[in-house]
């Protein structure tokens, strides 16, 4: 299974997510690859455990249809996003790539998502890495 990280800015949030899926699932059958929109965020994530990073417009559009699954923020589906550093093209990547995308609702960009409970982003992150651990799951039973 190929997980995609996909974070920028900082990379904090990614690293995070990094970090936890790394704990949570199993090293033989995961291959996380960090996509960072500048090299920081790339290189924080692949610190924390990602198995290979790339960063730039190019690395996301390259990788978004390579991957299982895609995990980040809702910002990943919205142009301009991440103060800018989200391009269009990279969010058209990532809404047309078939890989399952596992995003966290956070309100960074101005959009709010009703019907989600709001919780602090470390309670989100667990949520998010229990959700892939349950597609993984599936998907090894052939259920999807």
């Amino acid at each position: 299974m190929r997980i995609a990280v996909i974070d920028g800015q900082g990379g904090g949030i990614g690293r995070v997510i990094v970090e936890k899926l790394r704990k949570a699932l199993p090293r033989d059958d995961v291959e996380i690859i960090a996509l960072g929109t500048n090299a920081m965020a790339a290189a924080l994530m692949l610190k924390a455990g990602a198995n290979d990073a790339a960063s730039g417009e190019n690395a996301v559009i390259y990788n978004a249809d390579k991957v299982d699954i895609i995990v980040g923020t809702i910002s990943l589906l919205m142009p301009h996003s991440m103060l800018g550093e989200f391009t269009p093209a990279m969010a058209e990547a990532v809404a047309k790539s078939p890989a399952r995308k596992i995003l966290l609702h956070l309100n960074r960009s101005n959009v709010e998502i009703v019907g989600v409970v709001a919780e602090p982003l470390p309670h989100l992150i667990d949520f998010l890495v229990e959700r892939v651990k349950t597609v993984m799951a599936a998907r090894c039973a052939g259920q999807g």
